[in-house]
């Protein structure tokens, strides 16, 4: 597969020290060393970032994997203006809406695969679908944009001024939502 066969190059120049805008000029070079740094500085974010939109951790994988093709691919077409993640992030949330035109989920788990594995695999499955389920829920009355500021704060473990500026707001609206957003699933999870 070419995604894995990009992630696995090595080589002997080091990048480490590059911003994401000069790595994504070197990739539309076709630099696969330079491909794989940009990976390795952004595929935490990338993936929180998915994950808000989408909700579904296997989804969310897939399409990461899509992004980073589709960046391999498109490098070349990137205007630079300094801010790659949001060029990044566009082509993430595009490819997220096309997996919802192209299906919907009614269940994360269906009665096929609970009824091929162990009796303490089971429990721990549904455990997990639960907890899942609960924090889904939760994060399901939230806004998107409180949403996604959630999940890049706490998944991605992103400032609040790196969100506030991938994501192209006011540092105080990406505060002032985050605030708020965690007030709501308090409350939430009070009532639960």
């Amino acid at each position: 597969m070419l995604f894995m066969g990009l992630m696995s190059f090595g080589g002997a120049e080091d990048y480490s020290l590059l911003s994401d805008e000069a790595l994504l000029k070197k990739v539309a070079e076709g630099d696969q060393e330079a491909f794989q740094r940009l990976y390795q500085n952004t595929d935490r974010t990338m993936y929180s970032f998915i994950l808000s939109i989408i909700k579904h951790p296997q989804d969310a994988e897939e399409i990461l994997q899509e992004v980073y093709l589709k960046i391999w691919t498109s490098a070349k077409s990137y205007k630079s203006q300094g801010k790659p993640l949001a060029w990044m992030f566009t082509i993430a949330r595009n490819l997220c809406y096309m997996k919802f035109r192209e299906q919907k989920h009614d269940s994360d788990i269906t009665l096929e695969d609970l009824s091929g594995t162990e009796t303490g695999e089971v429990c721990s499955e549904i455990e997990m679908a639960a907890d899942k389920m609960v924090l889904l829920a939760a994060l399901s009355i939230l806004k998107e944009e409180e949403r996604e500021i959630v999940l890049l704060h706490t998944s991605a473990g992103m400032k609040h001024r790196e969100i506030a500026a991938s994501l192209k707001i006011p540092l105080a609206t990406a505060l002032s939502r985050y605030n708020r957003a965690m007030k709501k699933l308090e409350n939430y999870l009070r009532e639960e």
